[in-house]
C-alpha cells in the first residue's frame, strides 16, 4: 500500500504543474506519499517509498528531456529522487511511533533541508519541481512569494501535505492554516507600484529547421533575428531583446563577426532603441561563453553579461575524463567557461538585469540581479531542443516566479518559443507559439528602487525551517524528550 500510495501521490503532484495547473494537488499529491510513508515501520523500506515517489515524480514531470535521448533523462531522475528517499528514511527513522502533532513540524523541516541541498547539489543542483512553482497560476501565492520566495511556499505546501497525510484534523489545522494565512495575506496585499511604461519587443525568430538541426543552422538563425528585426518600425519601442541563442559561433557572433555587429548596430540606430543580443561565443577549440550583448540605440556596444551557471553536460562535462567513454557527450565538444556575478544594463532612466535559461529557473540569479539594481529582468533562452513537449509552459511557470518574487516585470524571450512578457508580479501577456517567427510587442513598467522582501532577506522562511529541524532533532536526541514530545 505505501509504495502504491507513492505512485499516485506521485501522479497528482505531476498534474499540479504546468501544463496542467491543478494547483491544489499540489498539496494532495505529496499527502498522499506521505499517508504511506507514515505507515512503515522501517527506515530502508520508508527510503524505498520516498525513492519510487521520486522516480514517479521527476520522470513524468520532466519527461521532455528523453528528447534529449535517455541518456540525459535517466540519471537526472535517479538523482533527484534520492532527495524524497532520504527524506523517507529520515523520516521513518526518527518520527515512527512518535506523537503526530510535530509530525508536520519534522517533515517540513527536512524537507527544507533536503530542498535547499537539492537546488545546489550535485553540480550547483536543480530547482524544477519545488512546490511552490506549482502555484504559479494563483495570484495571492505569487503576491506572498514577494515576502517568504518560491522557497517558503514550497516549505508551507509541504507543511500542510504532511499535516493533512496524519489524517488526524486537529493536527491539520496548524500547517494547512499557515498555508492558507500566507495565501490570505498575499491576497490583501496592494498592487505594485506603478512605473512609466516602457515599449518593449521580443525578436523570435526561430531557427530554419525549428527542433532539428541543419546545415549553417546559427548564421541562418541569426539572419532571421535579423530580418524580423527590420520589420520593427523606427521609434516604436524602447527596447529589444533578441534570446539565448539567436547569434553566435565564428560567423553570426557579434564581436567575432565585425559585420555581424555592425549589422545589429545598424537596426539599434535605426529604431532609436536598446537591444539586448543574446549568443554563445567560441574562444578557444576547448572552451566557450555564453553571453547577452548590450546595444546602444547609438549602435555602440555597452557591455554584456556572461551565463553563470552553465547546465551540467549540457554546456559543460563535469569532471569530463571520467565520461569520455559516454558517445553521446561527444555532442557537447567544448565547456563552457562561467561568469563572474551579476551585470546590469544602464537603459538611461532604468536598469536591466539579464540571466540567461538555467539560470531562471533558480530563485538566487533573479535575486542577484535585483539587488545588483535591475528594475526590469529579462530571461534569454533557447528552449529549441525539446520541440513541442511541456517544457517552455513548465519554464514560463517557473521564470513567472522570477517576477513574483522580486516584484519586476519581466521579458521571457526564447529562440523558438514559447516567449512572452511577464507583468504585475508574474501575469503572463500575451504569448508567442512555438516554431514560429514573430515580434511580439507590448509594455512593461521598471520600478526603480524598488526591493521586496525576499529580495532583501532570501530564503529566510526555508532557512528558518531548517533551523526548526535542526533545535527538534537536538531537542529529541539530547533534550532528554520522550517519544511522545516529537
Amino acid at each position: 500500500m505505501p509504495y502504491l500510495l507513492a505512485l499516485a501521490g506521485a501522479a497528482l503532484s505531476v498534474l499540479a504543474f504546468p501544463p496542467f495547473g491543478a494547483w491544489p494537488l499540489a498539496v494532495i499529491g505529496p499527502a498522499l506519499w506521505l499517508s504511506g510513508l507514515a505507515r512503515v515501520e522501517r527506515s530502508g523500506q520508508g527510503a524505498g517509498v520516498g525513492f519510487v515517489f521520486g522516480l514517479a515524480f521527476f520522470g513524468g514531470l520532466i519527461w521532455w528531456l528523453s528528447e534529449l535521448g535517455w541518456e540525459a533523462l535517466v540519471p537526472l531522475v535517479v538523482v533527484q529522487a534520492v532527495y524524497p528517499g532520504l527524506f523517507g528514511w529520515v523520516m521513518v527513522r526518527w518520527v515512527r511511533g512518535r506523537s503526530g502533532h510535530r509530525w508536520w513540524m519534522v517533515a517540513a523541516g527536512v524537507w527544507a533541508v533536503l530542498e535547499f541541498v537539492r537546488y545546489r547539489f550535485p553540480v550547483s543542483g536543480f530547482e524544477w519541481g519545488a512546490w511552490g512553482y506549482a502555484l504559479s497560476d494563483l495570484q495571492a501565492a505569487r503576491a506572498a512569494a514577494r515576502w517568504v520566495g518560491t522557497t517558503g511556499l514550497t516549505v508551507l505546501v509541504m507543511a500542510a501535505a504532511s499535516g493533512l497525510a496524519t489524517l488526524a484534523m486537529r493536527v491539520a489545522a496548524v500547517p494547512v492554516g499557515l498555508l492558507a494565512a500566507a495565501l490570505a495575506f498575499g491576497a490583501l496585499l496592494p498592487n505594485l507600484p506603478e512605473g512609466e511604461a516602457v515599449p518593449v519587443a521580443i525578436v523570435q525568430g526561430s531557427t530554419p529547421c525549428p527542433f532539428e538541426h541543419c546545415e549553417n543552422e546559427r548564421f541562418r538563425t541569426y539572419q532571421q533575428h535579423l530580418e524580423l528585426t527590420r520589420t520593427i518600425d523606427p521609434g516604436t519601442v524602447d527596447l529589444v531583446v533578441w534570446s539565448e541563442g539567436s547569434t553566435g559561433s565564428v560567423d553570426a557572433d557579434p564581436i567575432n563577426a565585425p559585420e555581424v555587429g555592425e549589422a545589429i548596430s545598424a537596426e539599434a540606430a535605426r529604431i532609436d532603441a536598446w537591444m539586448l543580443v543574446g549568443g554563445d561565443r567560441p574562444i578557444s577549440e576547448t572552451h566557450w561563453i555564453n553571453a547577452v550583448v548590450g546595444f546602444a540605440p547609438s549602435g555602440q556596444i555597452v557591455g554584456e553579461y556572461r551565463k553563470q551557471h552553465p547546465v551540467p553536460f549540457g554546456e559543460y562535462i563535469p569532471a569530463r575524463p571520467l565520461f569520455e567513454w559516454i558517445p553521446a557527450l561527444d555532442q557537447v565538444p567544448r565547456d563552457m567557461i562561467p561568469g563572474e556575478g551579476a551585470v546590469v544594463f544602464d537603459l538611461g532612466g532604468y536598469s536591466v538585469g539579464t540571466v540567461i535559461s538555467f539560470e531562471g529557473g533558480f530563485s538566487r540569479y533573479a535575486r542577484q540581479m535585483v539587488d545588483a539594481g535591475a528594475d526590469l529582468l529579462v530571461v534569454a533562452t533557447n528552449e529549441g531542443s525539446y520541440g513541442t513537449t511541456p517544457a517552455s509552459d513548465q519554464f514560463i511557470g517557473m521564470t513567472r516566479m522570477r517576477a513574483a518574487e522580486t516584484g519586476h516585470d519581466l521579458i521571457h524571450a526564447a529562440v523558438t518559443g514559447k516567449s512572452a512578457i511577464i507583468t504585475d508580479g508574474g501575469v503572463v501577456g500575451q504569448t508567442t507559439g512555438l516554431g514560429t517567427m514573430e515580434v511580439l510587442y507590448g509594455e512593461v513598467q521598471p520600478r526603480p528602487g524598488l526591493q521586496t522582501v525576499y529580495v532583501r532577506l532570501g530564503d529566510w522562511l526555508m532557512l528558518l525551517a531548517v533551523v526548526g529541524a535542526a533545535a527538534l532533532w537536538i531537542r529529541s536526541h539530547f533534550g532528554g524528550v520522550g517519544s511522545g514530545d516529537v
